[in-house]
């Protein structure tokens, strides 16, 4: 039961991050894209530590983070508490926006 609602709870991010990459206006050199944050997902959702996959998309994702701030639809994932902990373990500097 409780890996059916794992499961679709994802499936609803997923579904949720997509409906809203088209809203990013894109960084100059980078493109902007909330699914390439997906190795991110369970850094993300959960307590589980950010992959050097995910590390490694968040900072070539960096020039895009306040984009997908200033967008209502991802706002809580990209700036919860597990997004923040997940950029300090990545060396990500947060963003001023």
């Amino acid at each position: 039961m409780v890996k059916v609602m794992w499961v679709s709870a994802l499936l609803l991010v997923a579904a949720l991050l997509l409906v809203a990459v088209e809203k990013i206006p894109v960084a100059e050199g980078v493109t902007c894209s909330v699914t390439e944050l997906y190795p991110c997902l369970a850094a993300f959702t959960s307590s589980s530590p950010p992959s050097e996959s995910c590390c490694a998309k968040l900072r070539e994702q960096k020039p895009c983070l306040c984009g997908y701030m200033r967008n209502p639809s991802l706002r809580q994932y990209v700036s919860s508490p597990n997004a923040k902990k997940v950029s300090s373990s990545c060396k990500v500097a947060s963003q001023n926006c």
